[in-house]
C-alpha cells in the first residue's frame, strides 16, 4: 500500500506506464476511421503557459505529451484564443459552492439488478438487443459480459469472463469490458486480482494467474468497465456473485458490479476498528492536496465509473492478463485498458503531479502492485474534500428513460460506497449544485496543475494533445452532457481545437456562478446544452466523442 510522494524514478516509471498504456489504446481508434474516429497528436517542444487579466491560456507551440508517436499534419497546435469565456475571471474569489448532496447513509444492504430484458437509460428506454451480429454490435456498442459461475472464489476469479453478443476484445476501444476484484481480509489485508475478459469463442492468450486463495471471512468485490454504451451481465455467476448492472431492467451504461455492499460495509468497519488503514492523500508537487475521485477538480459526467484493469491482446485478438511473464513471454501483444476517472487518477493526474494513488499487491499487473476502483473509493471517502462530488442525477448513466431518477442514482452510488439520496430530495437541486460545484472549482484546479499536465502523456490522443488539453477538453464536454446551461451556468473553458477536433490549448475564466434549478426539466440531454460561448465545440467537432455518444464521451 503506498502513500504521499514517489521518488523520482517512481513518479519517471508511472508515467512511462501511462505513455506504454496510452499508445496502443489509439490503435484501435486509428483502425476505426470507417466508424468515424480520427486520431491525430501534435508533436513538438515543451509548451509554454501564457495568462491575461481575463482567464489562463494553455497554447502549446507544437504541444508536446511524454508519448513518442507521430506527429500528424493537421495537429499542429493553433494559438491561445483571443477571446475567453464570456465570464469575468476573479480568482480571489472564495469558491462559491452548493450543496453537494454527500451526507447521507451508505447502503447496507444490496440495491439494484441484474437485468434480464435490459433496456438503455436514455430518452425511449430502447430495448437491448441480445442476439447482435459483429456489424450490429459495432453500430450500437451495446454488448453481454457473461459472469462465471461463483465468481467471488478463488476458481471463479481465474475462470475468463466472456464478451458476446457480437462484441469483440479486439474492438476494445469501443467494445472491450475490464474486470478488477479487490479482496479484503478480516485482518484488514488487500489484493487485487484482475480477472481476464475473453471474446465469446476464443481461448486465452495464456493462462490466468493463479489468484489469491479466499478464505472464511474474506469479502471480495469484482468491479467491472465497459468502453462502448450497454453492458448488461449474463449467465448464473452474475446471480451468484450478487451482481447489479441496473434498476429493474435500466442498465446503468458502462458500469456493474458484484459484492460491492458486502465488501465496502466490511471495509468501513475495518476502518473505523482501525483494523485497516488508508494513507492519506499526500500532498502534490505545488504543496495542494493529491486529487481524489470525490473532488470537483477531477469529476466528468459520470464519475467513479470504470476499473484500472489492463489487459494484453495479441494479433489474433485473443487476451490475457498484464503480467510481467505475459509482458515478456507473448511477442507483439498490446495492452489495452479501460477509459477511467479511476486509470485518469492513478496513471495520469497522479503521476504528472508527484501523487500517488492507495495501491495493494497485484499478481495480474506488471509492476506487482496496483491501485484499484475500490481503493479510490475508500481513499475519497476517508480523505474526503470540503466539498464533496458524488454520483449526480444528471449523469447520464443514472437516468431512467431519459429522465432523472433518484432510486437509479442510490443503486449507482451503491456500487462505489457513496452516500444515498433521501428518497424526497429535489432532483433538479441536486443536478444544478453539481453543475455549480464542478464550474466553480474544477477551472482554478486545473489551471494551477497545467504548466506539469501540460508535459503529461495524453489518456486520449484523440481527445486532446496532452493532459492539460484533455481535461480542458473533458470538462467542457461534461458542462454540456450534464446540461449545466439549463442552470443558468456559463461554460468556464475554452478549447481551441485543431482540423481533426483534438484540442490543442484551453483557457479558463474563473467568475464564481450561482445555479438555478428552478424550471429546469427533470431530464439529461446533450442537445439541450448550450454551445460554448467561445472556442470549439469538442462534442460536436471531435469525431471521437460523436461516436462516443455521451457515456465516457471524452474517453476517460
Amino acid at each position: 500500500m503506498l502513500s504521499g510522494h514517489r521518488s523520482a524514478w517512481r513518479r519517471r516509471g508511472k508515467n512511462s506506464r501511462a505513455a506504454r498504456i496510452a499508445i496502443p489504446l489509439a490503435i484501435p481508434m486509428a483502425l476505426g476511421l470507417t466508424l468515424g474516429i480520427i486520431l491525430a497528436v501534435s508533436g513538438g517542444p515543451v509548451s509554454t503557459i501564457d495568462q491575461s487579466a481575463t482567464g489562463a491560456c494553455a497554447s502549446p507551440a507544437a504541444s508536446a505529451s511524454t508519448a513518442a508517436v507521430a506527429a500528424s499534419p493537421s495537429a499542429s497546435a493553433s494559438p491561445c484564443p483571443s477571446a475567453s469565456a464570456s465570464a469575468t475571471a476573479n480568482t480571489s474569489t472564495t469558491p462559491l459552492t452548493a450543496a453537494t448532496f454527500a451526507a447521507g447513509q451508505v447502503a447496507f444492504r444490496q440495491l439494484g439488478d441484474v437485468a434480464t430484458a435490459p433496456v438503455s437509460g436514455a430518452a425511449g428506454a430502447t430495448p437491448i438487443d441480445l442476439n447482435q451480429t459483429a456489424a450490429e454490435a459495432a453500430n450500437s456498442m451495446n454488448c453481454t459480459l457473461q459472469v462465471p459461475n461463483n465468481p467471488l472464489t478463488t476458481r471463479g476469479l481465474e475462470t475468463p469472463y466472456q464478451l458476446g453478443d457480437g462484441c469483440s476484445m479486439a474492438n476494445s476501444a469501443t467494445e472491450g469490458a475490464f474486470v478488477e476484484a479487490t479482496i479484503l481480509s478480516p485482518n484488514g489485508q488487500l489484493q487485487i486480482y484482475n480477472p481476464l475478459v475473453i471474446t465469446a469463442g476464443t481461448t486465452a492468450a495464456a493462462t490466468p494467474a493463479p489468484a489469491p486463495t479466499i478464505q472464511r471471512g474474506d469479502q471480495v468485490i469484482i468491479d467491472v468497465g465497459f468502453n462502448g454504451n450497454n453492458l448488461a451481465l449474463t449467465g448464473r455467476g452474475a446471480f451468484q456473485g450478487n451482481c447489479v448492472d441496473a434498476l429493474g431492467q435500466s442498465l446503468i451504461g458502462q458500469v456493474s458490479g458484484c459484492n460491492t455492499v458486502n465488501f465496502y460495509n466490511l471495509a468501513n468497519q475495518e476502518i473505523a476498528r482501525g483494523v485497516l488503514t488508508v494513507p492519506a492523500l499526500g500532498t502534490d508537487d505545488s504543496g495542494q492536496t493529491c486529487l481524489s475521485t470525490r473532488n470537483f477538480a477531477l469529476i466528468d459526467q459520470d464519475q467513479s465509473d470504470n476499473v484500472i484493469s489492463t489487459y494484453l491482446i495479441n494479433a489474433n485478438g485473443q487476451t490475457a492478463q498484464d503480467t510481467s511473464a505475459n509482458v515478456s513471454g507473448l511477442a507483439g501483444a498490446t495492452p489495452i485498458g479501460n477509459g477511467s476517472d479511476d486509470r485518469l487518477l492513478a496513471d495520469f493526474v497522479d503521476p504528472a503531479n508527484g501523487c500517488s494513488p492507495f495501491s495493494a499487491t497485484d499478481t495480474t499487473a506488471a509492476a506487482g502492485t496496483s491501485a484499484a476502483q475500490a481503493l479510490n473509493e475508500l481513499s475519497a471517502r476517508v480523505n474526503a474534500p470540503q466539498t464533496i462530488a458524488e454520483v449526480p442525477v444528471n449523469d447520464e448513466m443514472s437516468l431512467v428513460n431519459g429522465v432523472f431518477s433518484v432510486a437509479k442514482t442510490n443503486v449507482y452510488r451503491s456500487l462505489v460506497d457513496q452516500s444515498l439520496l433521501s428518497n424526497n430530495v429535489n432532483a433538479n437541486d441536486v443536478a444544478a449544485d453539481y453543475c455549480q460545484n464542478m464550474v466553480n472549482l474544477a477551472p482554478e484546479r486545473n489551471q494551477t496543475d497545467m504548466a506539469r499536465e501540460l508535459n503529461f502523456a495524453s489518456p486520449v490522443p484523440a481527445t486532446g494533445d496532452n493532459l492539460a488539453t484533455f481535461l480542458g477538453a473533458r470538462l467542457e464536454a461534461s458542462f454540456m452532457i450534464l446540461g449545466c446551461a439549463n442552470f443558468g451556468l456559463t461554460d468556464p473553458v475554452n478549447v481551441t481545437l485543431n482540423g481533426a477536433g483534438i484540442a490543442t490549448a484551453v483557457s479558463y475564466t474563473f467568475t464564481q456562478q450561482q445555479a438555478n434549478a428552478a424550471g429546469a426539466a427533470a431530464s439529461a440531454s446533450p442537445t439541450a446544452s448550450a454551445t460554448p460561448t467561445s472556442g470549439g465545440n469538442p462534442v460536436q467537432q471531435n469525431p471521437y466523442m460523436r461516436r462516443h455518444h455521451h457515456q465516457n464521451i471524452s474517453g476517460m
